[in-house]
């Protein structure tokens, strides 16, 4: 049981150094090969950003876990909504762009009415992923518009603003570093599905409940920890695009590239936690409509209701 967790654990740092790894190199070698900035924001930061959870997904889909994997992406978006956003207003009240309340959250929406949608009859199969890559391939245009007319217009670009351009990293390094991050992705992956599969079955848990509890909170760490950094700086506004964005980078993009592999019997989570995760994120934004800010005991809501979803699951 002890080399189980420790191999969870190795896992997840392997997971989170090779998404670092991935997106450095890989935007180095973009800027060398003159790829523009805002080019490289939409893809390739945004595809790192949600790289544990789709290397994770996918080894559990190899490994036949459907549980694992459909478990990983629901109990993410319900850990972004509920741990991440609690923990960041408990720290500091979260004043709401109107931006984010009339265009960014609604598509959030969107995409997991459309998960839930396509998941109704029990399975997400290989064409459900094909809509939803379809629908990934519209949202990552539409980024790329709004972040064209927001530079023409001279406002920061969110995505933007840690790449660094002016990089002078070798070649030879950065191929390096991309072998790395692909290989720490990949074993961690393989690391961190096999040690909850192994973990589930001493306890007698289905895959499903370890996706959604262990995995996702393991794969949304990178997420918590900018979000609490952003908070204790002041900026704990960033946390809302963050879980926006990483919400509908899993939904579709994770989902997508998943499900167009292989179909995805997700049979349990249609029943309770996809509503879960759809009305957790209607509620939250019914909360913003009714006044743009999330307060300390909004934030001490949403962490108790998550601490009380994580003992209902064991106890089903």
């Amino acid at each position: 049981m002890i080399a189980e967790v420790a191999f969870f654990f190795g896992g997840l740092v392997l997971l989170y150094y090779g998404a670092e790894f991935l997106v450095s190199a890989s935007s180095s070698m973009a800027f060398r090969l003159g790829i523009t900035p805002i080019v490289v924001g939409c893809t390739v930061v945004a595809f790192g950003t949600s790289a544990p959870e789709l290397v994770v997904s996918l080894a559990a889909v190899y490994s036949e876990n459907d549980g694992v994997s459909i478990g990983n992406i629901i109990g993410s978006n319900i850990a972004n909504l509920l741990l991440i956003l609690g923990m960041a207003s408990v720290i500091r009240p979260i004043q709401i762009n109107q931006e984010v309340i009339r265009r960014e959250y609604p598509i959030m929406l969107a995409a997991l009415g459309l998960l839930t949608g396509l998941g109704f009859d029990g399975v997400i199969s290989r064409f459900d992923g094909l809509i939803l890559s379809a629908a990934m391939l519209a949202y990552i245009a539409y980024q790329f518009q709004s972040a064209k007319k927001a530079m023409a217009a001279g406002k920061t670009v969110d995505m933007l603003a840690d790449l660094d351009q002016d990089d002078d990293t070798s070649t030879a390094k950065n191929i390096v570093f991309l072998i790395l991050g692909v290989l720490g992705l990949a074993f961690g992956a393989k690391f961190m599905v096999d040690a909850a599969v192994s973990i589930a079955t001493e306890f007698q848990i289905s895959p499903l409940l370890i996706g959604i509890s262990i995995v996702a909170i393991g794969t949304s760490l990178p997420e918590l920890a900018t979000s609490v950094i952003a908070a204790t700086k002041g900026e704990s506004d960033l946390s809302v695009g963050n879980v926006v964005g990483s919400n509908v980078f899993n939904t579709l993009l994770v989902l997508g590239i998943v499900a167009s592999i292989a179909s995805l019997n997700i049979g349990d989570a249609v029943k309770i936690d996809i509503w879960i995760m759809l009305g957790t994120a209607v509620t939250i934004w019914v909360l913003m409509l009714i006044k743009p800010k999330i307060t300390r005991l909004h934030g001490l809501i949403f962490l108790g209701a998550y601490i009380g979803y994580m003992v209902s699951l064991f106890n089903r």
